[in-house]
């Protein structure tokens, strides 16, 4: 391809070889220019073949989706939260018919409150068969229901009516269990308001739909009330609680410049904000469509146990027909004519159905997912679905970002430097032009440093990140690069470069360039308190902790000397982080990656469990993490893992039951020793204890 042309692409006429319109040879450019493209909300991850072709887009080597926010409705679920306990007075009405009809003996009257339990037992599973009838499936309702039915034709009304009990009470139980997990999470559906306080040019009040409102919209926020929508303080001073998002109890100070977020509790100032994000891109927004996709997708095991399930139905049922032909001819021809010898083959079928039914093995599974996602988002730890769960817990080896995952990402601006001297603060007002957009812990310091100096806005456009490297953008005719010393020093003639010393370790630097000014702006970044008691107890856990950073090697050792964790893997590009994470998969290893930036999408998506930190991190990293923190603090990654491996082991309690207990009883059962009382107290106490055995996950403290 040639440089004028801009019919030719390089990736498509010199796959073969260089083009020569460049000095970048074809496998380099392909290996390097690795892009983030911005457009208004909208972020698109890919590689560019080379400078000559930059409207061409390589995706073959890193797949990433557009990410384009939309709002998700907030559903009116309180009835569904409520549904045990109209199952639970069904099933008091069929206790108190049973225990009558058993009290008066025989007779019609005994019929009468024996029809009245069956009624009352048998309402809410008789509404479930008739659902799945019309789409022609059959479950254990159906068992359940065909041998009560069953019970009462051969005479034993009261066995059937005893099952029909057990069964509403369960069913009640396991409503309640699920209602429970959803009222764990219900308060973030309600957290933010539906209409806000707008004030107009002249200071005047509007009260206005929440959904109509668009970033820079100006909003009074009063004592006590919710912020509405992710905004800025602009006048004023409070606290926020915001415990509904990130589980942190404690109030968090916001002054003039601060965030707030979404559905969070404006305590005790009264404050003016500027509108950041749309409702429907805001952080609560992010976690409500989070939660709903983990609510919808199944973990492994579950997706194999409904499988299971569905044909281990036709399976008992086919296998109960067969043993009862079986029972009923043991004693040869003659039994045809046997009343006697049909019903009692055909009551050893119904206990059978019984004790075969895959009740407890169904719920085993997702009653303990469905647990631990509920601890997890009340307390900020969000997991895309149950699969997230087990492959968390599988992990040996937690891969971690530094900055803003083991550091506290709260840079501070210790100098700004002008080469030559003299343009330190045109220097500070195009970093915090071009860093206006980013999400990343560098472009907030040097965001909130303009806002103290009151640095002039400037007008630039055609913003691109260039992904490992820094941005790009236009001022007029200029073009501006802001980043990577080598990405800025790249572009100035040989024997320009100026004389900076490098950089103290631990001190982090972002060059600036406009083609006439250059300098660069120096930060320092702490490592977060929690840090080394964290990777001290990944490593007791039996996990190898390794640290992929893009920092330079110096300051990475010195970050290794105070938190001693087992690798190092310094001065890395993402797709240098991703070939990491590749050399660990390619060795057996079940890799966490621990990141919150665009950099780290990549990666997280490389990894075995990807884990995005914060509620502000990145659209690109959310959507690739299966695991979310949304509070900055990294002992809660320690939370999730210890989460997710006590959810496991109570998936493994549950499952084992279950299967025992049919396997046990369905042993007795063939040889027909178990009645069918007995057949329907096992049944149905492994169904209650495997509920239960899943609510104590609700119950788990705090890791």
């Amino acid at each position: 391809g040639r440089q004028t042309s801009a019919r030719h692409h390089c990736g498509l006429l010199a796959a073969a070889g260089d083009c020569h319109a460049c000095d970048i040879p074809l496998a380099a450019a392909e290996a390097q220019a690795i892009t983030v493209q911005r457009d208004g909300d909208h972020s698109t991850i890919a590689r560019l073949t080379c400078p000559t072709a930059p409207r061409f887009w390589h995706w073959r080597n890193l797949p990433l989706p557009r990410i384009i926010p939309r709002e998700v409705e907030i559903p009116e679920a309180e009835a569904d939260l409520d549904e045990w306990k109209p199952q639970m007075v069904a099933a008091g009405i069929c206790g108190a018919a049973t225990l009558t009809a058993a009290l008066v003996g025989e007779g019609s009257v005994a019929l009468s409150f024996h029809l009245a339990a069956y009624f009352a037992g048998g309402w809410f599973a008789a509404h479930e068969v008739w659902e799945r009838l019309q789409h022609r499936v059959l479950d254990v309702h159906f068992l359940m229901l065909a041998v009560a039915l069953g019970s009462a034709l051969i005479g034993h009304w009261d066995e059937g009516a005893m099952l029909l009990l057990l069964f509403s009470i369960s069913g009640a139980l396991e409503h309640y269990a699920m209602g429970r997990t959803q009222r764990e999470i219900g308060a973030l559906f309600k957290a933010a308001p539906k209409t806000a306080t707008v004030l107009d040019e002249h200071g005047h009040e509007h009260e206005t739909p929440v959904a109509d409102l668009q970033p820079g919209a100006r909003l009074l926020i009063k004592p006590g009330a919710q912020f509405p929508l992710d905004a800025e303080v602009i006048k004023g001073k409070t606290a926020a609680d915001e415990s509904t998002l990130t589980g942190e109890a404690a109030p968090v100070e916001k002054n003039i410049g601060d965030s707030v977020l979404a559905g969070t509790l404006n305590l005790w100032g009264a404050v003016e904000v500027l509108v950041l994000r749309a409702a429907g891109q805001s952080a609560l927004q992010k976690i409500i469509r989070l939660i709903r996709e983990a609510q919808r997708l199944k973990a492994p095991s579950q997706r194999f146990t409904d499988k299971f399930g569905s044909g281990y139905t036709y399976a008992i049922t086919g296998l109960a027909f067969g043993m009862f032909f079986v029972w009923w001819l043991a004693g040869g021809l003659p039994a045809f004519t046997s009343t006697s010898e049909m019903q009692s083959a055909f009551y050893r079928t119904m206990a059978l159905l019984v004790v075969a039914s895959p009740c407890a093995l169904v719920l085993s599974i997702p009653s303990a997912v469905l647990a631990a996602i509920a601890w997890g988002a009340r307390r900020g730890i969000l997991f895309r679905g149950g699969a997230a769960i087990e492959q968390l817990a599988d992990v040996n080896v937690v891969a971690l970002d530094k900055t803003g995952t083991l550091t506290t990402g709260e840079l501070q601006v210790e100098r700004v430097e002008s080469f030559p001297p003299g343009r330190e603060t045109d220097i500070a007002a195009l970093a915090c032009a071009m860093e206006r957009l980013s999400t990343h812990p560098l472009a907030r310091a040097i965001t909130r440093y303009g806002k103290q100096h009151a640095l002039p806005p400037l007008p630039l456009d055609h913003f691109e990140s260039i992904t490992g490297l820094g941005l790009r953008a236009h001022l007029g005719d200029k073009v501006c690069l802001l980043g990577r010393r080598e990405l800025v020093l790249s572009k100035l003639p040989r024997g320009s470069h100026p004389d900076a010393p490098p950089t103290a370790a631990g001190i982090s630097e972002v060059w600036v360039s406009d083609g006439e000014l250059l300098g660069r702006i120096l930060l320092r970044d702490d490592i977060r308190p929690q840090a080394a008691g964290v990777l001290t107890e990944l490593r007791r856990s039996g996990l190898r902790t390794v640290v992929l950073t893009g920092d330079r090697p110096e300051a990475a050792e010195l970050l290794k000397r105070e938190l001693h964790f087992d690798d190092l893997r310094a001065g890395l590009k993402p797709e240098q982080k991703v070939a990491a994470i590749r050399e660990f998969t390619a060795a057996g290893q079940r890799v966490a990656m621990v990141g919150d930036g665009v950099n780290d999408a990549p990666s997280l998506a490389a990894a075995h469990v990807g884990v995005a930190m914060g509620a502000r991190g990145s659209d690109a990293a959310l959507e690739q993490a299966q695991v979310v923190l949304m509070h900055d603090r990294l002992e809660n990654f320690l939370a999730a893992y210890r989460l997710s491996q006590r959810a496991r082991a109570v998936i493994r309690q549950n499952v084992f039951l279950s299967l025992g207990t049919v396997v046990v009883l369905v042993g007795f059962a063939l040889f027909g020793k178990v009645p069918l009382t007995l057949g329907v107290i096992g049944h149905e106490g492994s169904t209650v204890i495997v509920v239960l055995n899943s609510l104590r996950l609700l119950l788990w403290p705090r890791a």
